[in-house]
């Protein structure tokens, strides 16, 4: 039987008009989640824009939804450069998804604009509980910040920085695994206007493979149920980051790909 939600070229997929109502929540809570607590949510040409300078990550820095005739979107490229640049960002971040023009990949590589990275957007279905983690208190900054700078960033102070801000924000999830002494893994959500986002989830090498991770990311999705969160998406590497997904209850949604230029060349 054909589910009508699906894509029917590829069932894995919800079909083209649900994933781009989907990813108008989901981009929206993240264009939120971005601004945390300094940053702004606006509008570059045809694209919405979150540039926040305290976070040193590119969640806080991306344009999205990206729509218009070829003229517009690739007049918005070249405006988003500038924006980036401005700020002091090295590179420029776009994603693409269902709310972007279809015609995109021409776009952006004409533009000077690469595909750096092929994403998923998941969302959760079914059961989630709290399993052995406990959210994360100040005390565990230093601890978080190791994690995250030897995963993603060598600057620990604006890592802290930001940090320190998500953990003051009530829609802001922190969650920790112990260790014995140290913590042994982390995951952080964010959830507004119903929508919940699990955005990052970071273990120990020596605790991997032993089921942090999913109690992290299952734990994740309940608390940001209580929050009030009716539906809980995430976004992950297609391929092995999509399988872990499904073991925490996840079901693919739609494709995500990230587009980035290089636009420190024009802070000189």
């Amino acid at each position: 039987m054909v589910d009508p939600l699906r894509d029917p070229d590829d069932p894995e997929l919800l079909d083209p008009y649900q994933s781009r109502s989907l990813a108008i929540l989901v981009e929206g809570a993240r264009l939120a989640s971005g601004a945390v607590r300094y940053g702004k949510v606006g509008r570059v040409g045809s694209a919405a824009v979150v540039i926040n300078r305290e976070n040193p990550l590119p969640s806080g820095n991306f344009g999205c939804a990206l729509d218009g005739s070829s003229v517009e979107v690739a007049s918005t490229l070249l405006q988003l450069e500038h924006t980036f640049a401005a700020v002091g960002r090295a590179e420029a971040v776009v994603y693409a998804s269902p709310t972007t023009v279809d015609e995109i990949e021409g776009i952006a590589d004409d533009s000077g604009w690469y595909a750096v990275e092929e994403l998923l957007t998941v969302v959760h279905r079914g059961p989630a509980r709290v399993e052995g983690v406990r959210r994360a208190v100040d005390a565990d900054l230093p601890g978080i910040v190791e994690l995250l700078s030897d995963e993603l960033v060598g600057n620990r102070e604006r890592l802290s920085r930001w940090l320190g801000h998500r953990m003051d924000d009530p829609r802001c999830t922190l969650l920790v695994a112990d260790d014995g002494d140290r913590i042994g893994g982390f995951a952080s959500g964010f959830a507004e206007r119903g929508v919940g986002l699990v955005e990052q989830c970071v273990v120990r090498p020596a605790r991997r493979r032993r089921g942090v991770g999913r109690s992290l990311v299952v734990s994740t999705v309940a608390t940001l149920r209580s929050a009030g969160a009716a539906l809980v998406a995430s976004q992950v590497d297609e391929g092995p980051g999509e399988r872990f997904a499904e073991a925490c209850g996840f079901v693919a949604a739609y494709p995500v790909t990230a587009y980035v230029r290089r636009v420190d060349e024009l802070l000189d």
